[in-house]
């Protein structure tokens, strides 16, 4: 409304201001409705998993891109061995995955924090790492993370507790498991 109402009178730095919080909110909203939308699949059983061979790295720098703006106040760093192999996977699916959890990251740790994306193939498994270095979670709460609508206690608004169900719902239609640590 403002940039509407007051268009002419607001100076560049202020116009700046109000569309970067725009496109923020939009990117928020846009994320509620996916995961809404997601559980509402997963819930359903309507979920089909269609792999195909991906890069891994297309999927991690396409997510990183779509969170440029919350992610523009992290360090943020990608290790990918060379020559990383194509795998079969769900693009969107798992393109949803790491927006979840590398958001969730974003959302829960100290502005300056790092948080890395790690990808490795063991035992001829795709296993992705997103890791912090913020204060981690209370251990009495690492068991509910991904339980439909969990949030953590004291976490700020914003957020439905749905993020890190859907990253493990989706995880699990693969084939495969998620978990969360606290680093030492």
């Amino acid at each position: 409304d403002n940039l509407q109402s007051l268009n002419g009178r607001l100076n560049e730095a202020d116009k700046r201001e109000l569309i970067n919080e725009i496109s923020v909110a939009g990117l928020r909203l846009n994320q509620q409705v996916e995961n809404l939308l997601s559980m509402s699949r997963l819930e359903s059983g309507f979920l089909q998993v269609k792999k195909d061979w991906c890069d891994v790295h297309d999927v991690i720098y396409k997510t990183l891109h779509q969170l440029e703006v919350p992610l523009q106040n992290f360090n943020v760093a990608v290790f990918l061995p060379e020559n990383f192999p194509l795998c079969r996977l769900d693009y969107g699916l798992m393109e949803h995955v790491l927006f979840n959890l590398v958001n969730n990251a974003a959302n829960h740790t100290p502005l300056d924090s790092n948080i890395t994306i790690q990808a490795n193939i063991e035992a001829d498994r795709l296993v992705i790492t997103v890791a912090d270095n913020g204060p981690g979670f209370p251990q009495k709460e690492i068991d509910k993370v991904f339980d439909k609508f969990y949030r953590l206690q004291g976490a700020k608004s914003g957020g439905t507790g749905l993020g890190l169900s859907i990253a493990k719902g989706f995880v699990e239609a693969h084939g495969g498991t998620i978990t969360l640590e606290n680093l030492p």
